[in-house]
């Protein structure tokens, strides 16, 4: 009796599979983000992927999208905690530096990697899934270190080759100037309630900020007649927003004020800012950040100022794919191993293995089923070609049997070979490596 066949598992809507070559450039561009946070002194840190669900909630405020509507949240079968997969990573770095005390011998530069989670719909640079790449400092006041933040982000644009970006700043000032543009928001928005759309109504009296937010376009009128938070701003912020864009300046970097970026979550002040482009549609923010002196004391801790960003790296390679910006991480092998009779393989492993721990990237040839066979000579050069090796190692039965082995070109359009001692394997390794990479 036949059985039926099984269904096929799919991935959730949403979360999608990283596959080679994309993983390649993926890592192609955490070395690149490894390497610049190491030039501005920041230093790793991992937290986990799951919170407790009360982290989020007073971190980034309840009536933000994110809480209301956006967090996969849970109750732990086992003890009944509330947890949830993290839909940003700020929040879990304060949480991680005031349980370790990490501030206790001063400030802190950080940054992280990895993936984040949102229930939402789906859409182009938009997933469920998606991972953020965020620097973080901690326990620094000065106007001089929002800017540091923004210059290593500027930096990285710069070395990733991408172009057309533009930075936007606001200034939210503290909460008393908040608060007081709040209430001013709130009276200007009722007298004009007939105008706003559901959403906006919503929000009225619990975040009027956001409307400010508004993409819609019937709004845009009165939302452009709204009371202005730089006008409640004192001294004080202004003259650190004043230095930010001093510093930006000095170093040639273009910005433009926005007084109606106010970002999506609760804990932020004074400087905020974002990096936006004009070709991703809709989803054009691919980084943003700003000041946040509040939320270490709110999460728990001492207070203690700190300023970060986060980025997307979805919307990232979206902007590099429409650039076409070249070099996204390609691990083609350096070499490709053709054993022609199964009985060599012993031997040619050995071989392989010394390259490889030389630094040479070695494929060895294997049949794709039980039944195959090594293949011929010819099939197997064709796979050699087809993997993008730049050189072919060929294990044949002659010069096996004197103790060498040929070493054949694939790209330079002649096809030169020669013979290497296979007792030399780490002598020759270094001439298996192309000029761009040795």
């Amino acid at each position: 009796m036949l059985q039926p066949k099984k269904e096929k598992i799919t991935s959730v809507k949403g979360m999608n599979d990283i596959l080679p070559p994309t993983s390649a450039g993926l890592e192609w561009f955490e070395e690149k983000i490894r390497d610049l946070m190491a030039r501005y002194a920041y230093r790793n840190i991992r937290t986990p992927i799951v919170e407790h669900t009360a982290l989020f909630v007073r971190g980034l405020g309840e009536v933000t999208d994110i809480v209301e509507k956006e967090m996969y949240s849970f109750e732990d079968r086992l003890n009944g905690e509330h947890l949830t997969l993290r839909p940003e990573n700020t929040a879990g770095v304060v949480r991680a530096v005031v349980e370790n005390s990490l501030l206790h011998d001063g400030g802190k530069r950080l940054y992280y990697m990895g993936p984040m989670f949102r229930h939402e719909r789906p859409q182009r640079g938009r997933y469920r899934q998606f991972h953020q790449i965020g620097a973080e400092a901690l326990g620094f006041s000065g106007a001089e270190i929002d800017a540091e933040l923004i210059l290593l982000a500027n930096a990285l644009w710069k070395e990733l080759g991408l172009k057309n970006i533009r930075l936007e700043l606001n200034t939210l000032g503290q909460p008393p100037e908040r608060t007081a543009h709040r209430a001013a928001l709130i009276a200007y928005f009722e007298k004009h309630a007939d105008v706003l759309d559901e959403d906006a109504k919503r929000r009225l009296h619990s975040n009027p900020l956001r409307i400010l937010d508004s993409k819609n376009p019937l709004m845009q009128p009165v939302i452009d007649g709204a009371p202005r938070l730089r006008d409640y701003v004192d001294d004080e912020s202004l003259k650190h927003f004043d230095l930010v864009t001093k510093i930006l300046d000095a170093n040639g970097v273009d910005w433009s004020f926005n007084p109606r970026l106010v970002r999506g979550l609760d804990y932020y002040n004074r400087t905020v800012f974002e990096f936006v482009t004009s070709e991703l549609g809709s989803q054009g923010t691919i980084c943003g950040g700003g000041r946040y002196d509040y939320l270490i004391e709110e999460i728990g801790g001492k207070p203690a100022p700190a300023v970060g960003w986060a980025m997307g790296v979805e919307r990232v390679f979206e902007l590099l794919n429409e650039q076409q910006v070249l070099g996204l991480g390609r691990h083609e092998p350096h070499a490709y191993a053709v054993v022609p009779d199964a009985h060599m393989i012993p031997a040619a492993s050995v071989v392989l293995e010394q390259l490889r721990g030389s630094g040479v990237r070695v494929q060895m040839h294997s049949p794709s089923g039980a039944s195959e066979g090594m293949g011929s000579m010819k099939s197997q050069l064709r796979r050699a070609d087809a993997s993008g090796a730049h050189s072919a190692i060929i294990f044949g039965a002659d010069e096996f049997a004197r103790g060498t082995c040929l070493v054949k070109s694939l790209r330079d359009g002649e096809g030169a070979q020669r013979e290497e001692r296979l007792a030399d394997a780490t002598l020759w390794a270094e001439h298996l490596l192309p000029p761009a990479t040795s």
